[in-house]
């Protein structure tokens, strides 16, 4: 891969930068178990990818809610009716999801080269409690309530490029959901570099199956790698 006209970089943020799988498990285990349902991780995980992609494919809702539904539905399929303050543990719960161990000198690493964009699928205000984990700053964070839209519909990475005033060509976005990033970069002429993390969901995360579509630009199993690589490169 040519990386000689990469202006600045893009990432996903949960899956990507923070791992969600172990933050919506410690949310979401205690809460089926005081009810005598055990289910196992991958049962879980299966079904939260499921509902949440159903839930953010509708009318725009904040994610707060369509953490809260997901929570309710869930729950639901496993034989338990929720009480409100338990429906509400799983959107709480975001602040406290941890940052992978690479992600913080990575991403410090990388900011020294490059401006560093964030393209969630969260609310702005639950992206702050998560900042500081990250290590590094952003010169732009482009979320679903600025863009009233959830990927994989492509604003967030229209919106990203508006922002930071560049080409299709000129953005690396980094992401470890095809179905939700990789798909619709490579759709915009985007390069991208899919984070393949290891995943209680093998090779595809908690994400939904993703259609057939051209493969990513670049495979790497973490942030170190994707540095690595760039400076390798040269840039």
């Amino acid at each position: 891969m040519d990386f000689s006209s990469i202006r600045a970089i893009s990432f996903d943020c949960y899956g990507t930068l923070i791992d969600w799988e172990s933050g919506i498990l410690r949310a979401v285990r205690p809460v089926l178990s005081v009810r005598g349902l055990r289910p196992g991780d991958e049962a879980i995980l299966e079904s939260y990818a499921r509902l949440e992609a159903l839930h953010e494919s509708g009318e725009y809702v904040d994610y707060r809610e369509v953490l809260s539904r997901v929570m309710r539905d869930l729950a639901a399929e496993f034989g338990a009716s929720l009480e409100d303050r338990e429906v509400e543990r799983l959107p709480a719960s975001l602040a406290a999801w941890p940052a992978f161990t690479d992600t913080p000198r990575s991403l410090r690493s990388l900011a020294a080269r490059f401006p560093l964009i964030i393209c969630s699928n969260v609310d702005a205000d639950l992206f702050e409690a998560t900042h500081e984990k990250l290590g590094a700053e952003f010169e732009w964070v482009v979320t679903a309530d600025y863009c009233r839209s959830y990927k994989p519909h492509p604003r967030h990475l229209r919106v990203a490029l508006a922002l930071a005033g560049l080409q299709p060509h000129e953005l690396l976005h980094v992401a470890q959901s095809r179905f939700h990033d990789i798909l619709p970069a490579r759709t915009l002429g985007i390069r991208t570099a899919w984070v393949n993390r290891e995943s209680r969901l093998r090779d595809r995360g908690l994400t939904p199956p993703t259609p057939a579509s051209p493969p990513p630009d670049l495979t790497v199993s973490d942030l170190e790698e994707l540095d690595r690589l760039l400076r390798t490169a040269g840039v």
